[in-house]
C-alpha cells in the first residue's frame, strides 16, 4: 500500500519577495524624511535663542519659556490664533453650504447651459491666485473691506473644487429617491437639507477638512487684505517674527508647532471620512 503523506500542521514561514521588502524600506526612508522636519520643529520649540543655531538634535536644556511668551498677553499670538480660527471656520461653513447647493443644482436639475456653467466653474481652477489678488484688493478697497474679517474671508466663501467634488458625489445618488420626495410634496430646499445632505456626509467631511486646512495655512491674500497686526492670521503673524535685524527662530518654531496642532487633531478625527469621501466620489458624468 502506498503511504499517504502526512501534512504537518502549522503555518510555514513565508519569505517576503525582494521587491516588496525594498518597497517597505523605501517607504520607511521616505516617512523618516517627511517626519524629520516636524520633529526638528518640535524640538527647536524647546530651545532658547542661544541653542537654536547649535547643530544639536536634542535641546541641551529644554524650556517652555517660548510657549509661555507666545501664549501670554505680551504677544499678539492669541489674537492671531483667534483670527485664524474665525476665518477657517466661517469659510468652511460657507463652502459646505454653497458648494453643496450648487453641486445639487448641477447634478439633479436639467436646464439650458448646465454643462457650460459647470465647465466655466471648473476652468477657474486653472487661474493662479496671484492673478486674482489685484482685482480682489481693488474690490476690497472700494467696498472698505480692508482690515476686516469679511475682507479676508470673501475669496474663500465658495470654491470651484468644492462644487466639482459635491457635483460628482451627488450624481451617484438615485434620482428615484428625490423624485419620490417631490411626489410626496416636499420642497426643493427641504429635500436638499433633509435627504441629500445626510447622504453626502463623507463628501462634506472631505471638503470641510481640505477647506479648513487651506484657509488655516493661507498666507498671500491675508497678508494683502490685513495691514493691522490685530487682524493678522497665524501664517502672517509668524512671518513678523522675521525682520531686518534677524529672525526669532525659537518663536517661529514654537508658533508653527502650536499652529500645527489643530490641523493634526482635525486629520486624526476625520481621516476615515477623507478616504471614504474620495473613494466614493467617483468620476461619473
Amino acid at each position: 500500500m502506498e503511504k499517504v503523506p502526512v501534512r504537518q500542521h502549522g503555518h510555514a514561514k513565508r519569505k517576503l519577495p525582494v521587491t516588496i521588502l525594498a518597497a517597505y524600506v523605501m517607504l520607511g526612508l521616505l516617512s523618516v524624511i517627511m517626519i524629520f522636519p516636524f520633529v526638528w520643529m518640535l524640538l527647536s520649540s524647546l530651545k532658547d535663542a542661544t541653542q537654536i543655531f547649535k547643530l544639536r538634535f536634542l535641546p541641551e536644556a529644554p524650556t517652555l519659556d517660548n510657549y509661555r511668551y507666545i501664549l501670554s498677553s505680551t504677544s499678539k499670538f492669541p489674537q492671531w490664533f483667534k483670527n485664524s480660527v474665525i476665518v477657517a471656520l466661517c469659510t468652511t461653513a460657507s463652502v459646505l453650504f454653497f458648494d453643496s447647493l450648487v453641486g445639487y443644482a448641477l447634478s439633479k436639475f436639467s436646464f439650458p447651459g448646465k454643462k457650460l456653467i459647470f465647465l466655466l466653474i471648473v476652468s477657474t481652477l486653472m487661474i493662479p491666485t496671484e492673478m486674482l489678488v489685484i482685482p480682489w484688493y481693488a474690490m476690497a478697497r472700494a467696498m472698505k473691506w480692508v482690515n476686516t474679517y469679511w475682507g479676508i474671508m470673501f475669496p474663500g466663501m465658495i470654491s470651484a473644487f468644492g462644487v466639482f467634488l459635491m457635483r460628482q458625489f451627488m450624481q451617484t445618488l438615485p434620482d428615484d429617491l428625490i423624485d419620490a420626495a417631490r411626489v410626496d410634496g416636499m420642497g426643493e430646499l427641504r429635500i436638499f437639507l433633509t435627504i441629500v445632505l445626510p447622504l453626502v456626509r463623507p463628501a462634506l467631511a472631505t471638503l470641510a477638512i481640505f477647506n479648513f486646512i487651506g484657509n488655516w495655512n493661507a498666507f498671500l491674500w491675508p497678508l494683502i487684505a490685513a495691514s493691522k497686526p490685530k487682524m493678522f492670521t497665524l501664517p502672517v503673524g509668524l512671518a513678523n517674527f522675521s525682520g531686518e535685524a534677524g529672525s526669532d527662530w525659537h518663536y517661529i518654531m514654537t508658533g508653527a508647532a502650536v499652529a500645527m496642532a489643530p490641523l493634526i487633531l482635525v486629520f486624526l478625527l476625520f481621516q476615515k471620512q477623507i478616504v471614504r469621501g474620495i473613494a466614493m466620489t467617483g468620476l461619473k458624468g
